[in-house]
């Protein structure tokens, strides 16, 4: 019989295979009252902080929007990967001051 906690880790534990830079859309649920719905949210990477979370920034119209997910969330349904970027570094700060064609990032 298997230690119970390698178990339940390789039970519940989810493996996603992204990096900063990625774009990607996340689908979670969302509950409003008695109702559930689930909700995307499409943007690039710019930190994923070891197995634990990672942060998603989009621009709606002209302001950045940033969200922070944790990736054994129950709540997350979804991750599916867009397209895969080539950047330098694995934290990309630098994107939040970046606009219009500056804030490209090239595909690998």
């Amino acid at each position: 019989m298997q230690n119970i906690t390698e178990y339940f880790s390789g039970k519940y534990k989810k493996k996603y295979a992204f990096k900063a830079g990625d774009t990607v859309n996340v689908d979670y649920e969302i509950k409003e009252g008695d109702k559930n719905r689930i909700q995307s949210f499409k943007g690039i990477i710019i930190k994923k902080q070891g197995n634990s979370t990672f942060t998603i920034r989009k621009f709606s119209g002209t302001i950045g929007v940033e969200r922070i997910f944790h990736i054994n969330s129950p709540i997350i349904k979804k991750i599916k990967i867009i397209r895969s970027g080539k950047v330098r570094r694995s934290k990309i700060y630098y994107f939040r001051n970046l606009r219009g064609k500056q804030a490209k990032i090239k595909s690998i």
